[in-house]
């Protein structure tokens, strides 16, 4: 498949790690480092009132490989063409919330509006066990960074923690309303924001806990950086705030002008933590430097460039920002709106790339590691596959018959897991083609 000029042998060449930046000019150069992860016993030693030190994990290969084929009873073919190789059909209602186990990609955890939560196994659909005991729509859950643990969160703000292998509850609490939920990436710490702008943080099982209070308003998104020691978060109020889970306090505060006219949707950082992207209601997009919280660089789509800011008003309610991350392998970023535009933008220009249309609105895009593919799922039920480099549509991928309301993708982007409001959860086996 062809690509642009500039791109040249991207797959060949290392990933770019960090963009420097000086005040509010634009990007003087690229500097490729190599930090390296840090290590656990130093993780653990610096965080004093919740031990982060990682478990040592043992080898476990995944000898046989994947088996994508429909396990009997398994719902198959549904009104138009059905491209998945398994449904998972034990939802009652919409399913909100899909995560795949980070060490093996073989198990899956989905949550939908029926208060329920599963674990089941991908290559057939089989389900291990229920994660009992909620009474509101189940709207996140997640496995440990070592697939030993997966949590469940509900609306009403229970959260709850069960050990893979045992299928047994080991932890619970009840927070506020729930916001987000995330696992810290190297520990059995979880982390989860809720309404009253508050951002939790607990060991698990023992329950250590630390709070991260927030203005008074919702904590609507947040992510824990790569280094571990800090996370971004994003409030109803259109403030950012960089977290030091150490000490407990925020090193960074954006807001006014620096921060969003309206409620943030999303955050995302690079590969090295270096550089944040804010997403929010006002429909802008912002990349923010982690290391000093300041904005350089505020990217729109051009179909609403000569909007003007709006706050609450009724533009800002007809498009917003969904989705949005960074490539591994280029210095480019995407953008998913609500009105089904994919932006791409090039950060070394910080300008726009390319704009792909959907026909409705995106709901999440992910980017394939190690390559500049970016996957979208969307309202009318597809997910799709672009090319970055080019625009170009490369492939798509059908078979809910309602508005995919979530998806993760597999490390070695074989397999697309799909969550709808037709109740259905869906395995798709993604074809690779010449790229």
């Amino acid at each position: 498949m062809e690509s642009e000029s500039e791109s040249g042998a991207a797959a060949d060449t290392p990933p770019l790690e960090t963009l420097s930046f000086h005040g509010d000019e634009e990007i003087i150069e690229v500097v490729e480092l190599d930090p390296g992860p840090p290590d656990p016993d130093d993780l653990a030693q610096e965080m004093e009132d919740v031990d982060f030190e990682e478990e040592e994990e043992e080898e476990e290969g995944n000898e046989e490989g994947w088996v994508l084929e429909p396990q009997e009873g398994v719902v198959g073919s549904m009104e138009g063409p059905d491209d998945s190789e398994v449904t998972f059909a034990l939802h009652s209602a919409s399913v909100f919330c899909v995560s795949l186990d980070p060490k093996t990609n073989t198990l899956a955890v989905t949550g939908g509006e029926d208060d329920k939560a599963f674990v089941w196994r991908l290559s057939d659909g089989e389900l291990l066990f229920e994660c009992a005991g909620h009474k509101d729509s189940v709207t996140c859950a997640g496995f440990s960074h070592d697939s030993t643990l997966v949590a469940t969160g509900d609306m009403s703000g229970l959260l709850k923690v069960w050990q893979v292998d045992t299928k047994e509850e080991v932890w619970s609490f009840e927070a506020g309303d729930l916001e987000w939920m995330e696992w810290h990436p190297r520990a059995p710490v979880l982390l989860a924001g809720t309404a009253d702008g508050n951002t939790w943080m607990w060991k698990v099982p023992n329950g250590d806990c630390k709070t991260f209070q927030g203005p008074n308003c919702p904590a609507t998104c947040g992510r824990v950086l790569p280094d571990g020691k800090r996370a971004v978060v994003g409030y109803e109020d259109g403030t950012v705030r960089i977290w030091d889970l150490k000490q407990g306090g925020p090193i960074h505060v954006l807001k006014g002008t620096e921060g969003h006219q309206g409620p943030l949707t999303c955050v995302a950082t690079n590969q090295d933590g270096s550089l944040i992207l804010t997403g929010s209601v006002d429909c802008q997009a912002k990349l923010v430097s982690a290391a000093t919280g300041k904005v350089v660089g505020v990217f729109r789509p051009e179909t609403v460039a000569s909007q003007p800011n709006v706050g609450e008003g009724e533009e800002s309610e007809s498009n917003s920002v969904e989705s949005l991350g960074f490539c591994s392998v280029m210095p480019l970023a995407a953008v998913g709106y609500l009105d089904g535009t994919l932006a791409i933008y090039d950060l070394s220009t910080q300008t726009l790339r390319h704009q792909c249309q959907h026909q409705s609105g995106i709901v999440q895009l992910l980017w394939e590691a190690g390559t500049a593919v970016v996957y979208t799922c969307s309202l009318d039920g597809i997910v799709r596959l672009w090319d970055a480099r080019t625009g170009r549509l490369l492939t798509d991928y059908r078979g809910h018959t309602a508005e995919i309301l979530d998806f993760a993708l597999s490390k070695d982007a074989s397999l697309v897991v799909t969550t709808s409001g037709d109740h259905k959860a869906k395995v798709f086996c993604v074809q690779r083609p010449d790229r």
